[in-house]
């Protein structure tokens, strides 16, 4: 049967589609990142003269809403920035929601859902459809919604978990007139390759042992350190996003789960990013990959349960009391949250678990050379890391442990570990604040 007959009189065009679908005052949230859907969300676009005060969500789109007549239509909602949102946050026209608070099964407050717009492979000969490698949270937005409209990308793989849906619960399918979305290549100079490989090979063999479960921030630091692991045994992944280099490591043995409490022997997550196609045709139909909604990979609740916990998380300052802001220059949002305040404290909470900050000691921003080490955070900086949770902060100049340590302690650590041009006044900083 062609997956065609299936969708039966569901299969419409793209405009007919959000003609259909999208009311004024609608909550409209399409699917995320890589999972963009590009042809719906020209379809919406497209109908900007229409439309009246509809709110649209998204998180880091691959499409881009900055485009003239959008204000007059739609207000942009989204609770993580990407490069397409980030010109819209800064010219106060896109509303950011902080969200932290991940429950299965439920969206998370501030966030409404009336319509829901996401890529989805063809139905399979039982009608069910797979969201590939780009799960995120479709499985409790479709739920929510009042109408779910799904654009057809026959080349989807499939997993295990909940990466599903059903034709029947989905009201209208639009064949694509794009190919899927494709996060562009994370571009870094030498210094940051180089910095990179010298934090990921000290987390790798000191911070991360046999038969550790893993959590991993995606962020350019910490998504490549899959590629140190390769000497471990038995490791186990639980994430939100599973980077490159996982899928290899399952192949080869590397990655088990048989140590893990939660969902043994599976390597969960809500999606795959950074991952090549080789690794795509690994986890495709393989039983070790499970697939879940982003509420259940976040959900503190559950997480709480893992033993010999390691969250690996990116950080763009981090001062000399431990505090890591990962999101925001001051008040000047460019990221969100994510899960990284709740994996955090879940490593905490691991019995053991380790909780590892993972930054560059400095980075140059227009010709100029910053310390991420700091003396105080920047005013309004948002802290997503609280300091008693950070058990260790990497840069490529070594390791600091603050677990259990005082605050003169805390500070003396981190400025070992900072970029030796900022060393002395860090000391001398750390001398003022901490009487060290």
């Amino acid at each position: 049967m062609d997956w065609r007959e299936h969708c039966g009189d569901k299969l419409v065009s793209p405009h007919q589609a959000v003609k259909a679908a999208v009311r004024d005052g609608d909550s409209v949230q399409l699917n995320w990142l890589h999972a963009t859907p590009l042809t719906l969300s020209q379809a919406l676009l497209e109908r900007k003269e229409e439309l009246r005060e509809v709110r649209v969500g998204t998180i880091g789109p691959l499409f881009n809403w900055d485009q003239p007549g959008v204000e007059q239509a739609f207000t942009i909602e989204a609770t993580y920035l990407g490069t397409t949102t980030r010109p819209l946050m800064n010219d106060g026209r896109l509303d950011f929601i902080p969200v932290m608070y991940f429950r299965r099964g439920e969206l998370p407050p501030g966030l409404t859902c009336d319509v829901y717009m996401t890529p989805v492979s063809a139905p399979d000969k039982h009608g069910y459809c797979s969201f590939g490698h780009g799960l995120f949270m479709s499985k409790t937005m479709a739920k929510a919604a009042r109408t779910v409209v799904a654009e057809v990308h026959q080349d989807f793989i499939r997993t295990g978990g909940e990466n599903y849906i059903h034709v029947s619960e989905i009201d209208y399918f639009v064949e694509p007139t794009q190919p899927p979305a494709q996060l562009p290549p994370t571009q870094r100079n030498d210094e940051e390759v180089a910095a990179t490989e010298l934090i990921c090979t000290l987390v790798a063999s000191n911070l991360v042992h046999d038969g550790d479960t893993l959590q991993i921030g995606l962020g350019s630091v910490s998504s490549p350190i899959a590629m140190y692991l390769g000497d471990k045994n038995d490791l186990g992944i639980h994430t939100e996003v599973i980077p490159g280099g996982i899928a290899r490591l399952v192949k080869e043995g590397v990655i088990t789960g048989k140590y893990k409490t939660v969902n043994p022997g599976k390597v969960v997550a809500s999606a795959g990013i950074g991952v090549f196609d080789d690794e795509l045709a690994i986890i495709d139909g393989n039983p070790n990959f499970e697939f879940y909604d982003f509420t259940y990979t976040d959900d503190l609740r559950l997480l709480v349960n893992q033993k010999n916990y390691v969250a690996v998380n990116n950080a763009l300052a981090v001062d000399l009391g431990g505090q890591a802001c990962s999101e925001s220059f001051g008040p000047f949002m460019y990221t969100g949250t994510g899960g990284q305040t709740t994996f955090t404290i879940t490593a905490a909470f691991s019995n053991p678990g380790k909780s590892v900050i993972v930054t560059p000691s400095s980075s140059i921003v227009n010709g100029r050379r910053i310390s991420r080490i700091v003396p105080m955070l920047e005013p309004g900086s948002v802290v997503t890391a609280q300091r008693a949770f950070v058990d260790y902060v990497v840069t490529e100049y070594g390791i600091a442990e603050l677990r259990g340590k005082t605050l003169k302690q805390r500070a003396a650590a981190l400025v070992e570990i900072c970029h030796p041009d900022f060393k002395p006044d860090l000391l001398k900083e750390a001398k003022r604040i901490y009487f060290l």
